[in-house]
């Protein structure tokens, strides 16, 4: 079931307590490993960026990343099933590089399962490049581990992420 909602719909929001069981919902509905709620607690604790995508009420998707010395590395960023393929990583990429760029940061860093060609879409076409790979890098249920590809983007490069919807 997919549901649309309109740009102008929609905020960015810090992640609370409060809004911690919408999102693990969407966590566990979205990955077969998903993240704990500790791993999001712990990243709240921690000071890391933490943004929900909200439609009225509703948890359209978020991201988490950790602010480096001169870069930003996104740790998760999901989009709810509902909502996918509608345009929401790309506003979330946006919202992310302009929050990144107000802090400094010249690279976003971000990994991915080899086998999320999605993902590696959305990514491709947000102007990120493919740098390295990471052996064994996230679990699996069966087998040996996934290598991930590690991915940049150059964050003062003309014709990067626009960095939007008021980051």
């Amino acid at each position: 079931m997919s549901a649309v909602l309109e740009p102008e719909e929609v905020r960015l929001e810090p992640l609370t307590i409060e809004r911690l069981d919408a999102l693990c919902a969407v966590e566990d509905s979205a990955y077969t490993h998903p993240w704990s709620r500790a791993n999001f607690i712990d990243s709240m604790a921690a000071g890391y960026r933490c943004q929900l995508l909200l439609g009225g009420e509703t948890l359209i998707g978020y991201f988490i990343a950790m602010m480096g010395v001169d870069e930003v590395h996104l740790l998760n960023i999901t989009v709810a099933p509902a909502f996918q393929r509608q345009g929401w990583a790309a506003m979330l990429l946006d919202a992310l590089a302009g929050w990144s760029r107000a802090q400094a940061a010249q690279w976003l860093w971000l990994e991915v399962r080899k086998s999320n060609q999605r993902a590696l879409d959305v990514y491709d076409r947000h102007g990120f490049r493919r740098v390295g790979v990471r052996k064994g890098y996230y679990p699996m249920h069966v087998g040996p581990r996934e290598d991930a590809i590690v991915m940049s983007l150059r964050l003062d490069e003309p014709g990067c992420a626009r960095g939007g919807l008021n980051a």
